[in-house]
């Protein structure tokens, strides 16, 4: 669909519409601290769906979902000397953390603040790099903010080796493949499940240990792993069921006694064992997005060491494509993948 404004968006106009209305946007103007960014591709997580038709969270309508972005900058900020017009990037759009049209991904054109964006380079392509942003955030947040595991921050040289293990529930997903490699990058060694078939996956981004989540010995497993050894804390990448399981393995660990979930809400962990859920988009509010966005991110990927993950699974082209895109994350049976459409 065309526009006058410049911007088009999949808007969705009441609490539960359904499907998106692809009609025009307007066309934001970035203020200090953000820069404009022509989307080239994004991608879908399965919050956007529950948004749309569960309604869950409190959106201002008419609205636009989405928070994965990867694309080129055509305006910046004022204050803006980071980024310029021209720059291809990365970012997480936190509109659902805003409130604000103009900081969500499912349009043309989309605001980013710079301490939730990366240059991304040439040799990456759009499509591969939409996938990391929320889960990239979602991941930080559990591993990195002060009251989370509150590991120190991955470097690019990597950090000397701390001689503490991280747990990572879940370490094929989105949000596990993010962690493994930030843990790695922070100095820590990574301990994960995962399904047999993404075994060689894991490793490959920096797992020493893998276990089967689904073996009935699971948790006898990953405490035998852990002994000797001084656990840093646990990244829940999976929740509900998993979480349980964590807190009974950091029980009877030495180290950390934090379980950081992506989903809560199960029942009292044993006594001394923290469980807390994350939220990505917090990171914005403090100093971890800037030392994860901008000092760390672009020169991993620019020499190779951080690897967007999982693989991007091209779902259609143009915001028409959203909706079905959207509605396949209900279906389930996606694994070691991420849904992106291309603009």
């Amino acid at each position: 669909m065309g526009s006058t404004t410049g911007n088009v968006a999949a808007w969705v106009t009441e609490a539960k519409a359904y499907p998106f209305k692809v009609e025009e946007a307007p066309l934001w103007q970035p203020e200090e601290g953000e820069i404009l960014v022509k989307n080239h591709a994004v991608a879908i997580n399965p919050v956007d769906g529950l948004l749309q038709k569960k309604a869950f969270w409190p959106l201002n309508y008419p609205t636009v979902l989405g928070q994965d972005v990867a694309g080129e900058v055509v305006a910046v900020g004022p204050d803006v000397t980071r980024f310029k017009i021209g720059d291809r990037v990365l970012g997480h759009a936190a509109g659902m953390a805003t409130g604000r049209k103009q900081d969500n991904a499912f349009q043309g054109h989309t605001i980013l603040k710079i301490n939730m964006a990366s240059e991304l380079p040439d040799n990456i392509s759009y499509e591969k790099a939409a996938v990391v942003p929320l889960a990239f955030s979602t991941a930080c947040c559990g591993l990195f903010q002060d009251q989370f595991l509150k590991l120190q921050y991955p470097t690019e040289p990597r950090t000397p080796a701390t001689g503490s293990t991280v747990l990572v529930w879940g370490g094929a997903g989105s949000v596990g493949s993010n962690a493994i490699q930030l843990a790695v990058a922070a100095g820590y060694e990574v301990i994960t499940t995962a399904s047999p078939k993404n075994f060689q996956l894991v490793k490959k981004l920096g797992a020493s240990q893998v276990f089967d989540y689904s073996r009935p010995t699971i948790t006898e497993d990953l405490v035998q792993a852990l002994q000797g050894k001084t656990l840093a804390g646990v990244m829940d990448c999976i929740g509900v069921s998993a979480t349980p399981i964590c807190a009974e393995v950091v029980n009877r660990s030495e180290g950390s006694k934090f379980v950081a979930t992506v989903k809560g809400g199960f029942a009292t962990p044993p006594e001394g064992v923290e469980v807390k859920s994350v939220f990505g988009t917090t990171i914005k509010d403090n100093a971890v997005g800037k030392a994860v966005y901008e000092n760390f991110l672009p020169h991993a990927m620019r020499v190779g060491n951080f690897t967007p993950a999982p693989e991007a699974l091209i779902m259609g082209k143009g915001l028409e494509s959203l909706q079905a895109a959207v509605d396949r994350y209900a279906e389930g049976g996606i694994s070691a993948q991420k849904l992106v459409v291309t603009l």
